[in-house]
């Protein structure tokens, strides 16, 4: 029964209908039994497993033994924030809040998600790496404390997660039972949620292999499609559909590109901990489901050209925060700038007019539409939306470059907060997203706010 149950399902998602164009089977993909013509094959995705593992490994020997080496010649600390004195009072009334309002927070993004369960998997995932961009905290700092944090409707996710600290009523009956003045109360909490923020240090060595990975693997892909026929003609990626050989260079990109999103979703729960934790998590969901819903589809020329296209930013962005850390702050206005200008040129210029040119109608033209064309297609268009909402943003961030002299933070990135000197200095404020005297930034995120700090 159980067996049956289990074919069922088996047929059911492996529905040849709805993969293939019409007339192809399974069967017509299974390659030679000699090995010399092969078809892209589900199994295949599975060798990104162990390859992803070794990745992770090679990322831990590389941020240990180049990374941080290479920090500490730039001159950048290796000193934690300030770590608030011990008091059992506090710490269980920070861990009370902390459990509470994450918990909030998380039932929250899940029922929103819910409200979509009935779009297809791929397309949910697709969609909640919108809200990467979307939900974010707006807070106004002062040069001693959090004045405020505003909510708009579309952040609800991050501000009661962030705000770990207790109401007024709260403090003034913890200021009575432990004989201290609010302003020491709320200094405490300050210092304690400080010191679990990543040392600058950390965020470097992250950034250098995000930065060295991204700079390979893009140079990689040009090397390889520099000679592929479809990378000068696209309508090549149709010609012959389904039917293309798989060659080496190409199964070796492509499970890459596959293993190295499935190294980030192992990372993700032991590197520095955002407030967009679970929205990344989907996002590497999106990405992973693409690239392998492509790879089994055997849309693999035309998934080649997204991948090198989406890679040819991402090693500037990484540039330009490790710039930042080392404190050069002009190289990392510069490689802003240019990480601004190749993104927009790459998402809204070279993406619709030269991907989906091709993913609609040179596609259609040439071998028609079928069910999941229309999915592929679907999720291509979707994540073009997507390309606008970051590129208005970007330009936003450009244009408070030029407005305040220098480039705001990235909006994706963990949350920071003030240091210890902040308390006493004087309580002018300092505006949005400021600086600390340390010289960190409070608040981040990807291309919004304030100044930059770190991603994702």
């Amino acid at each position: 029964m159980a067996a049956a149950a289990v074919a069922a399902v088996r047929a059911w998602f492996w529905n040849e209908r709805f993969w293939l164009p019409h007339n192809v089977t399974w069967a017509d993909l299974a390659g030679e039994p000699d090995g010399e013509l092969q078809y892209p094959r589900a199994s295949h995705v599975l060798s990104a497993f162990p390859l992803a593992l070794g990745i992770f490994a090679v990322r831990l020997l590389f941020e240990r033994f180049i990374a941080k080496p290479c920090a500490i010649n730039l001159g950048i600390q290796d000193s934690g924030a300030h770590r608030a004195q011990p008091n059992a009072i506090l710490e269980k009334v920070f861990t009370s809040i902390t459990k509470k309002n994450c918990l909030a927070s998380f039932t929250s993004y899940w029922k929103s998600i819910a409200l979509l369960r009935s779009a297809p998997l791929l397309s949910l995932a697709i969609w909640g790496n919108a809200f990467l961009f979307l939900c974010q905290v707006e807070v106004t700092c002062s040069s001693k404390s959090i004045q405020s944090v505003e909510v708009r409707p579309d952040k609800w996710w991050d501000a009661e997660c962030w705000q770990q600290s207790p109401d007024g009523k709260r403090l003034e009956g913890l200021s009575k039972q432990l004989d201290w003045d609010v302003r020491k109360i709320q200094r405490w909490f300050r210092h304690r949620r400080n010191q679990d923020k990543p040392t600058t240090i950390t965020k470097f060595c992250e950034s250098m292999w995000r930065f060295t990975f991204y700079l390979s693997i893009f140079l990689y892909g040009i090397r390889f499609l520099w000679t592929a026929p479809w990378f000068w003609d696209t309508r090549q990626c149709w010609y012959s559909y389904p039917f293309q050989p798989l060659t080496s260079r190409l199964y070796y990109y492509y499970i890459l590109e596959l293993a190295f999103y499935w190294s980030l979703m192992f990372s993700q729960f032991t590197d520095i901990k955002r407030k967009d934790f679970l929205i990344m998590f989907v996002h590497h969901l999106a990405t992973i489901g693409l690239i392998t819903f492509s790879y089994m589809n055997n849309m693999v020329r035309v998934g080649t050209l997204v991948l090198c296209l989406h890679d040819a930013s991402d090693f500037l962005l990484e540039a330009a925060k490790l710039a930042n850390y080392a404190k050069y702050q002009r190289l990392c206005d510069a490689f802003f700038m240019l990480f601004g200008v190749v993104f927009i040129v790459t998402r809204l210029g070279i993406y619709p007019f030269w991907i989906l040119n091709t993913t609609l109608f040179e596609s259609w033209e040439l071998i028609g539409p079928y069910p999941s064309w229309w999915l592929f297609n679907g999720l291509l268009v979707t994540l073009q939306i997507l390309h606008v909402i970051w590129s208005y943003l970007i330009v936003r961030t450009a244009y408070k470059a030029l407005v305040r002299g220098k480039v705001s933070k990235d909006d994706r990135s963990d949350v920071e907060s003030s240091s210890e000197e902040e308390d006493v200095t004087s309580n002018s404020t300092k505006g949005v997203f400021s600086t600390s005297s340390n010289g960190s930034n409070r608040i981040n995120g990807h291309v919004a706010g304030g100044q930059w700090t770190e991603e994702e």
